[in-house]
């Protein structure tokens, strides 16, 4: 994805058991309107023309807002939809064969976990974004592997990607990885599972402001 101002800040995953049906439009909007920079559209359901029909009224949503939309492991979906790209996982199809689908404009997405050679494998193959955790218990993926916070470290020394830090993050934990490197905090249930969503984005947006960041840009 090029010419575009690199992605930094609050990055909101949906949930359908969190924002179902009706919710989730007034749910991401609030979310944007409280700072986020970049949405995921997550939902595992098999019903494909909800999922379509979500997909792409999230889409046009984000579109309005000048946030980037990008749709969790299917690419045919995000390219249906008219998202701005695709998030993928170890078991979907790689960044490029996502990129001959979706185009070079498209923002691709790439989870690492917890390795840093799968992050430098990503970004030969022309991610946009890497994203590694979980660096906290996660209430949407208990069992998922743990990162330390060194690994950002890390990264932010090998990569010039926008680096993702995903699972467990809250305002009082994500300073900490704002400050080892992270671009974006990827964030479920702190927003969403939150009553007023849009407050609770500003918590998290705020971790990027100049004072909250150890003189990192936002």
């Amino acid at each position: 994805m090029t010419g575009e101002r690199p992605l930094c800040g609050l990055y909101v995953l949906t949930d359908g058991a969190l924002t179902p049906g009706a919710r989730l439009l007034p749910a991401v909007a609030a979310a944007i309107r409280g700072g986020a920079r970049l949405v995921q559209y997550r939902d595992k359901g098999g019903d494909a023309r909800r999922r379509l029909e979500e997909a792409t009224a999230l889409a046009a949503l984000c579109r309005r807002a000048g946030v980037p939309l990008v749709v969790n492991d299917d690419p045919a979906l995000a390219r249906a939809a008219g998202a701005a790209g695709v998030h993928l996982g170890a078991d979907d199809p790689d960044p490029a064969e996502a990129r001959r689908l979706l185009g070079p404009q498209a923002l691709v997405g790439v989870s690492c976990y917890d390795s840093l050679a799968r992050a430098e494998e990503a970004a030969a193959a022309g991610a946009d974004y890497v994203a590694f955790g979980s660096f906290f218990p996660s209430r949407t993926k208990p069992a998922a592997r743990r990162a330390p916070p060194a690994l950002l470290q890390r990264a932010r020394a090998r990569l010039a990607l926008p680096l993702v830090a995903i699972g467990g993050i809250t305002p009082d934990n994500g300073a900490a990885l704002v400050a080892a490197g992270a671009d974006l905090l990827a964030v479920v249930h702190g927003v969403f599972g939150a009553a007023d969503i849009e407050a609770a984005a500003r918590r998290y947006a705020a971790l990027f402001e100049p004072a909250h960041a150890s003189g990192r840009e936002p």
